[in-house]
């Protein structure tokens, strides 16, 4: 059953316009699945240790017909082809993060896999992005993006480059 998916895009190392940008192209060839739009890229300051560069973020809507876990796993290679190293700290600066935000209205909670993606509704540089490609959008369990906006805290985000 084809639906519709949200990817969280964010890089602060290596030229992270071009890694954002690239993870989009990337994006556009996953199988059974088309970019229906990708937002403006958005320069915010990071959330994890000090002194690490700027994030470059972005979300893009994909129509999939691929499960979550598929699609998961379509996002993993993409990152690793981007020459992703999981060995830093959490929060820690990196090449390219993709995230699965929200997969249809579906809420999935397994070992691999949290969507709602936890934490997506507290962060600007994840809900002002994803209101732009989606405004009328409700994030299950927590509400309506415009609101959602309202409740952010930070806002220090810099439209970069405007989607499509």
């Amino acid at each position: 059953m084809k639906l519709i998916a949200y990817i969280g895009i964010g890089s602060n190392l290596d030229d992270p316009v071009s890694q954002v940008k690239e993870a989009i192209e990337e994006l556009e060839a996953i199988p059974d699945s088309v970019l229906a739009a990708s937002s403006s890229l958005y320069s915010s300051k990071p959330m994890g240790p000090a002194g690490q560069p700027d994030y470059v973020n972005a979300v893009a809507a994909l129509d999939t017909l691929l499960s979550a876990e598929e699609l998961m796993q379509a996002l993993i290679k993409i990152e690793d082809r981007q020459g992703r190293d999981r060995s830093g700290d959490k929060w820690g600066p990196r090449i390219i993060d993709l995230d699965l935000l929200l997969y249809g209205k579906k809420k999935i909670n397994t070992d691999n896999l949290t969507v709602p993606h936890p934490g997506m509704h507290e962060r600007d540089f994840v809900i002002i992005p994803l209101h732009e490609i989606a405004g009328n959008l409700s994030i299950p369990g927590h509400g309506q993006l415009t609101t959602l906006i309202n409740q952010c805290e930070n806002h220090s985000m810099k439209k970069l480059i405007t989607g499509k």
